[in-house]
């Protein structure tokens, strides 16, 4: 109990630290692209703008999904998460659409000239050492409690490191008169933004619709292929919530074998694939059978 307490109290106090971040960002973004027509620093506040409201609902959903399983709810509230980070993927779509239209409008009409000054550079280095900041933190938490909620908000805010390089880039050319780098600049964000919209909305419908992830099979398969005591086995399923992986798998043991040492068995195996991937919740059903391979069979 105190060790859940531990991590619902780390995974809050991280995505809240991620909330006043995006806040701060897109707040200083905004008032430097408005003073100096930048669209690249434009798009940038739009980005985390969009930031701001992906990690208040990370925020809010990591709250939710570590709540117990309850009677409406049997198998918990991980899948908040998920929807999350679906939600994350719409909202960067929408940051593409407008950045693309803005950067060819100017680029069409020639309408690129920008006033850059000393304030452009810190607002987008400040945002690059803040981002990196930010997104070690949520990887670190991510990785250390499997939520997936907070390695989306991670790989979002990891994206904005670049993102931001290339308006950095665009702004240091616009400087020598080069004004079109600025929109050049900003399509290039759009693109980064797109490929991340791709990786997290994939992942986020595979876990939705109950696509087994195979890094998680595989390494249930590996536990059953090592395991002892058991013939072959069959009719595996897996599926994740947020951190927790479903699993379920029947094996078959030799007949004749004691009700307490079959039970023994498959509870050793639910241990060990337990111990192989933390917080699952696994369910192994046994067959009695006569036939005794040399090896473990995995039947189709």
């Amino acid at each position: 109990m105190i060790e859940n307490n531990k991590m619902e109290q780390e995974k809050q106090r991280v995505a809240g630290l991620s909330v006043i971040a995006a806040f701060l960002l897109t707040s200083f973004k905004l008032v430097i692209g408005l003073m100096t027509g930048s669209l690249g620093l434009l798009s940038e506040a739009l980005h985390s703008g969009l930031d701001l409201f992906a990690a208040v609902i990370t925020w809010f959903s990591v709250r939710i999904s570590d709540k117990p399983p309850d009677k409406e709810h049997p198998y918990g509230h991980g899948k908040i998460e998920n929807f999350s980070a679906l939600v994350e993927t719409f909202l960067l779509l929408i940051t593409c659409a407008w950045i693309v239209y803005e950067a060819v409008k100017r680029l069409s009409s020639g309408d690129t000239h920008i006033e850059v000054n000393v304030f452009s550079y810190i607002v987008v280095v400040t945002s690059i050492v803040i981002d990196i900041t930010r997104s070690r933190a949520l990887y670190r938490v991510a990785r250390k409690y499997n939520s997936q909620a907070l390695e989306a908000d991670a790989l979002h805010f990891s994206t904005d490191i670049w993102s931001s390089a290339v308006v950095l880039l665009g702004l240091i050319l616009a400087h020598f008169g080069w004004f079109f780098a600025d929109s050049v600049a900003a399509l290039a964000v759009a693109l980064i933004v797109l490929g991340v919209s791709y990786r997290l909305g994939k992942r986020a419908v595979d876990v939705l619709l109950d696509r087994s992830p195979a890094s998680v099979v595989a390494s249930v398969e590996s536990v059953l292929s090592q395991a002892q005591g058991i013939l072959r086995y069959h009719d595996l399923k897996v599926r994740s919530a947020g951190a927790e992986n479903f699993i379920e798998v029947t094996i078959h043991v030799e007949a004749g074998l004691s009700l307490e040492l079959a039970h023994e068995i498959s509870h050793r195996i639910e241990n060990q694939i337990i111990k192989a991937l933390p917080r699952s919740f696994v369910h192994v059903h046994i067959e009695p059978d006569k036939h005794q391979p040399e090896k473990i069979e995995k039947e189709e």
